[in-house]
């Protein structure tokens, strides 16, 4: 069972809320979690360069500190490491994979201080603190990291500083630690960041909040790696019922439009069948200089409450989870497109998983979207499902972004026996090190665009633009 605080941390944030479902997927559950040693996995899952999921769950473990586990496609599950809270607990946020092939993540709570972690963990299972949290510099990190252009490791807690309002911070890989801002709640803002930063195109970082802004219902933030902040949108200035969101839990992604793209839990339409009104949440696109446009007010039939981050799959179409409603109550997958088209793929009905938390949906270079939920399943402990749209392999680059000379590495499916890799058509030396990873270098007259793989079985495209830094 989730302890009560971390139920008023998190689960107050879960409003729940009916949906139709479209027939042009398949939906497996893989496994259903053992409460004894992984439940509650309210992250979603990364790939490694061993083509395996690797994820966390919040509770479970000898101690229900919580656990680190990786799953194969075939839902083959391996629990790699158990926090004891000396070493963190109750890991809420996704790892992120690092250039280097190991996991970083974040602890909500534990550590020296008990006020929550960043640490590294190798694919094996090994696991290091890189630092632990105090007041001053940050306290409960709820989100996950990503790893920036610089090779920084930047995140987010929900309180700490003078304000009890959050921070942002960066973080090297072998545990340099600087604080870039601590949040005020102010109307220029906002207070308590939940989701994971992304970086953008402008080599900026973009954020949101639960609370603050003008109205103290959260904002869309910009921030510099120096720690210059911007809010560049406070939610629900129209007032109740907060026609363009509020209460941001999910972060954002950049689309390949160059739009950010993001869900939240409250907001929208009055007569919204679940949260008459405070609003089922809504899903919105923003510029990078903060020009809002509302997507899709979710009206509780078709899901309500996403309190995952998007994820633009290779159709260009984006993947989301909501926590609550649809046609059994226990939450949706559901598809948007750039216009606002939303379609609801699959209703969750507590037997293949309940109320989709903060884990977002991610898609695998099978072409396969991959996912957890927190409860549900045969032990009503959580599940990993994954959903298949048609859509066909690709290639991920790690990093995305890289100068001409520096070394790459490309993680896809099926890669033995490549005989060719290209940035935007330029060719590049490499070495296929395994059937899922290849090495290579950014070659000089790079520019900007698709990395392509040739395979006996035809031609692989990078999911995501790669960017060649001047």
């Amino acid at each position: 069972m989730i302890r009560w605080w971390k139920s008023a941390c998190a689960v107050s944030l879960l409003w729940a809320a009916t949906a139709i479902a479209s027939s042009a997927q398949t939906f497996t559950t893989l496994l259903s979690f053992d409460a004894a040693d992984n439940s509650n996995a309210n992250a979603g899952l990364v790939q490694g360069f061993d083509g395996d999921f690797y994820g966390t769950s919040v509770d479970g473990g000898p101690a229900g500190n919580g656990a680190a586990f990786k799953v194969k496609a075939d839902g083959t599950l391996t629990t790699l490491h158990t926090f004891d809270g000396t070493d963190g607990a109750f890991p809420f946020g996704a790892l992120v994979l690092g250039t280097d092939g190991n996991f970083y993540g974040t602890t909500y709570n534990g550590g020296v201080n008990g006020d929550g972690t960043v640490f590294k963990m190798t694919p094996s299972g090994t696991l290091t603190t890189l630092h632990s949290f105090e007041a001053t510099d940050g306290l409960n990190p709820y989100g996950g990291l990503i790893q920036g252009a610089d090779g920084y490791l930047y995140g987010t807690t929900i309180f700490g500083g003078p304000n009890r309002a959050g921070a942002a911070f960066k973080i090297s890989t072998s545990g340099v630690f600087t604080t870039l801002h601590l949040f005020t709640g102010g109307s220029d803002d906002g207070a308590y960041p939940y989701g994971a930063l992304v970086q953008a195109s402008d080599g900026n970082f973009y954020g949101t909040t639960f609370s603050g802004g003008g109205a103290d219902e959260g904002i869309v933030f910009k921030i510099t790696s120096g720690g210059t902040l911007t809010a560049i949108h406070s939610f629900c200035l129209q007032g109740v019922p907060c026609p363009d969101g509020g209460n941001n839990v999910a972060g954002l992604v950049q689309g390949s439009d160059g739009f950010l793209y993001g869900a939240t839990g409250r907001g929208g339409l009055a007569s919204c069948l679940y949260k008459r009104f405070a609003g089922c949440g809504v899903a919105y696109k923003i510029s990078l200089s903060g020009t809002l446009k509302i997507l899709h007010p979710f009206q509780g039939t078709e899901g309500a409450s996403p309190l995952a981050s998007l994820v633009q799959g290779t159709d260009g179409n984006f993947y989301g989870t909501t926590n609550g409603h649809g046609v059994y109550g226990w939450g949706t997958v559901f598809q948007l497109t750039s216009s606002g088209l939303l379609t609801t793929l699959h209703n969750f009905d507590g037997t293949d998983g309940a109320s989709p938390g903060a884990g977002t949906v991610i898609q695998g270079t099978d072409g396969t979207f991959y996912g957890v939920t927190p409860s549900g399943g045969a032990g009503d402990a959580g599940t990993v499902f994954n959903l298949a749209m048609g859509l066909g392999p690709f290639i991920e680059t790690v990093p995305s972004v890289a100068k001409v000379g520096v070394g790459v590495r490309i993680l896809g499916t099926n890669l033995t026996g490549a005989t060719s890799v290209t940035f935007n058509g330029v060719p590049a030396s490499f070495t296929v090190v395994s059937p899922t990873l290849i090495n290579t270098t950014v070659p000089a007259g790079a520019t900007t665009g698709s990395v392509q793989v040739t395979i006996p079985s035809g031609t692989l495209s990078s999911n995501v633009a790669f960017r060649v830094k001047p």
